[in-house]
């Protein structure tokens, strides 16, 4: 599906990709010495308390041609199960792990798991963050808003978008990022919002609305089942183990600045849920038949926005998503350069910043073939994160906790027990109807109960 621009429209975007690299690379000259790791990977650990919602709001919500999909398809059960217990989760995560994270003094997340179970269970680790911080959705996403526009080079607008979004990253690392952040920050709300404002003008508000969804689209099941709700609720615990969030807490100018930062979050997320799941039930309204949802927004406003606004919207959405995209490429390649490959493979003659720069050109051509071979962001998520979660969310979460931590040396067996049964599970197909998360978890479960018990018979024997 094609969707012309006006040359206002294409200007407005080449404008957002100089300011998105004129950003990253401006920040980076700001700082004279960018030879500390922990200022290459966490800015210094500076993040003020704008700037640290401004990071967090923006690449954590990168996935918006996704949630178009999804509010597409059905409507309320976007935001009761890509929203609403996110919001609980990073509620949990505020009060009970960011500040122990911010207090930590890691630099990585894998270098946590190191403190609480020793090398073996950090390499562990680092290879099932790899599945969660996968760049492959927003690789995805951007090749199929560069396919969406008429009268450009395929190819080489993919690239050029591709660069625009990581460049910085080689020479300024964190620090740039955050600082483009600040700037997805600003456009992806100023952007999106114009969709369904123009669509409530042109169209009307609640009454069209239900003139013209299924009536499923109004109900906060969508339809669906409570065992396919309680899945994506499950799916939810990704938060307590989402990289983007103990990057961003490890960052923080303090340990309060990490728990107040992620409370007004949440604040914001609500509010852009508001907006994308709004345009989404117009999408669905407007245009019933359209054959491929995730381009719901694009298309809604192709049919409703003049020139100008158009270049706006299409700003917001190409800000929200290079927000996740770069923040996810640099997570990517921090825990393969320095986590996996500088710890254990490590290629002499290289330095750790050269192994990082490296996994991120890895990141990109592994978040291509991905992106290939699922082209469905939300079917990416899915498997992805269920896989991830299921091995990591016992060790990690509850390593911060002396009473509740499980062994070392059961921590290893933990994840491979959790993510190898939830893989599994995906590979044949989800036998018996279940989630691949459900199994996954109650296997990791099993081992953690072992791991309390031999625990529990040795303080005994003592």
């Amino acid at each position: 599906m094609k969707f012309s621009l006006s040359l206002v429209d294409y200007a407005i975007i080449v404008a957002y990709f100089a300011a998105n690299l004129a950003v990253g690379f401006w920040s980076y000259q700001k700082k004279q010495n960018n030879s500390e790791m922990a200022d290459y990977l966490l800015a210094g650990r500076g993040l003020s308390l704008p700037v640290f919602v401004a990071a967090l709001v923006s690449s954590w919500y990168g996935g918006v041609l996704g949630v178009g999909e999804f509010s597409y398809r059905y409507g309320l059960l976007n935001w009761v199960v890509l929203g609403f217990p996110y919001y609980i989760f990073a509620l949990i995560y505020a009060y009970f792990l960011a500040p122990k994270i911010a207090s930590s003094g890691a630099v990585t997340l894998p270098e946590l798991l190191e403190k609480f179970y020793g090398p073996r269970a950090s390499g562990v680790g680092a290879v099932l963050l790899l599945l969660l911080v996968s760049p492959a959705p927003y690789i995805l996403m951007i090749w199929v808003l560069v396919k969406s526009l008429a009268g450009i080079s395929v190819g080489a607008s993919f690239i050029v978008a591709m660069a625009s979004a990581t460049a910085f990253l080689f020479v300024g690392g964190f620090r740039s990022d955050v600082r483009a952040d600040v700037l997805h920050f600003i456009l992806m709300y100023s952007g999106l919002i114009v969709l369904p404002l123009y669509a409530y003008h042109a169209w009307g508000g609640l009454s069209f609305l239900k003139a013209h969804l299924p009536p499923t689209h109004l109900e906060w099941s969508g339809g669906k089942s409570l065992g396919y709700i309680g899945s994506w609720w499950f799916l939810g615990l990704w938060t307590l183990v989402e990289p983007t969030f103990y990057q961003k807490c490890l960052a923080a100018k303090s340990p309060e600045t990490a728990r107040r930062g992620i409370v007004i979050s949440v604040l914001f997320w609500i509010l852009f849920d508001f907006i994308t799941t709004v345009a989404g039930l117009y999408a669905r309204a407007i245009l019933p038949n359209l054959k491929d949802p995730v381009l719901s927004y694009p298309a809604l406003a192709a049919k409703i926005l003049p020139p100008l606004w158009k270049g706006f919207f299409y700003v917001g959405m190409l800000g929200a998503i290079f927000a996740a995209f770069s923040s996810l490429a640099f997570l990517f390649a921090s825990t393969l350069g320095k986590d996996i490959v500088w710890k254990f493979f490590k290629v002499p003659g290289l330095s750790e910043t050269r192994h990082i720069q490296s996994g991120l050109i890895v990141g990109l051509v592994v978040g291509t073939v991905i992106a290939v071979v699922l082209p469905s962001v939300v079917d990416i998520w899915y498997t992805l994160s269920s896989i991830a979660v299921a091995g990591l969310l016992f060790p990690l979460c509850l390593g911060y906790f002396p009473s509740l931590k499980p062994r070392a040396e059961d921590a290893v067996k933990i994840m491979i027990g959790g993510s190898g049964v939830a893989s599994v599970w995906t590979l044949f197909k989800q036998p018996l109807g279940l989630a691949p998360i459900y199994p996954g978890l109650l296997v990791a479960g099993a081992f953690y109960s072992y791991s309390m018990i031999q625990r529990r018979v040795a303080d005994g024997a003592r």
